[in-house]
């Protein structure tokens, strides 16, 4: 029997609670994008499919992202549309909690170590089509402070994200799908388009740290 599940304003409200009061409506990237996670979720849980499921496949499919690129030439062109389902599972697991009321702390653990892994993983990708090494270790590096950042920022008494920065997991997810495409769809400048990749997402992360640390300092002071 199918579960009855959230429309999309009584996840939208949910979701709004779950995040500090951080009202998704007024912003013109998350707001859209969650009324498509809803709309892709919505059999999920419906089925009763368990959002940690969600979560693990989402893992495999960015495992599968690596192993595309590894095979280079025009598979990259397929990887670069698995970078984007795998961001979707990335965003389906949360919305099949909230819509199910099956929001757990264990839940958010889970999803925020895989979340760091597939971003560890997209930069490998990049690595394995031709970025520089260094281009790709410290934008993750940059990624990985961001968050703990908002983690630290959190557990000090910060009781919203803070700020949607230019750099959270859409965007991220965009950049590494759109250079991805590029290098599969231009197989004899595919390090180019990989380092053009490594080097926007290094440059989006620098921006993004930025933009959290000055709301954190303004906020904690």
């Amino acid at each position: 029997m199918a579960r009855a599940v959230l429309t999309r304003d009584e996840y939208l409200d949910r979701w709004q609670t779950l995040h500090g009061g951080y009202d998704p409506r007024g912003s013109k990237l998350v707001g859209p994008w969650l009324t498509v996670v809803h709309a892709v979720a919505r059999p999920f849980a419906r089925a009763g499919v368990p959002p940690d499921v969600v979560t693990l496949l989402g893992l495999v499919v960015s495992a599968l992202v690596v192993q595309l690129c590894w095979l280079g030439g025009r598979w990259v062109v397929l990887a670069a549309v698995v970078v984007g389902v795998s961001g979707l599972l990335d965003s389906i697991d949360g919305a099949v909690a909230v819509m199910t009321d099956r929001v757990t702390r264990w839940g958010a653990v889970l999803d925020s170590v895989v979340d760091r892994v597939s971003d560890a993983l997209y930069l490998l990708a990049f690595w394995l089509v031709g970025a520089p090494a260094w281009v790709c270790v410290v934008a993750g590096v940059l990624l990985f402070t961001q968050e703990y950042a908002r983690a630290r920022a959190a557990a000090s008494g910060m009781d919203d994200v803070g700020v949607v920065t230019i750099g959270e997991r859409p965007t991220r997810v965009i950049v590494v799908a759109m250079f991805l495409l590029g290098a599969g769809i231009y197989p004899a400048s595919a390090s180019g388009w990989a380092t053009a990749g490594a080097a926007a997402s290094l440059t989006i992360a620098v921006v993004a740290l930025g933009q959290l640390l000055v709301v954190v300092r303004r906020r904690l002071s």
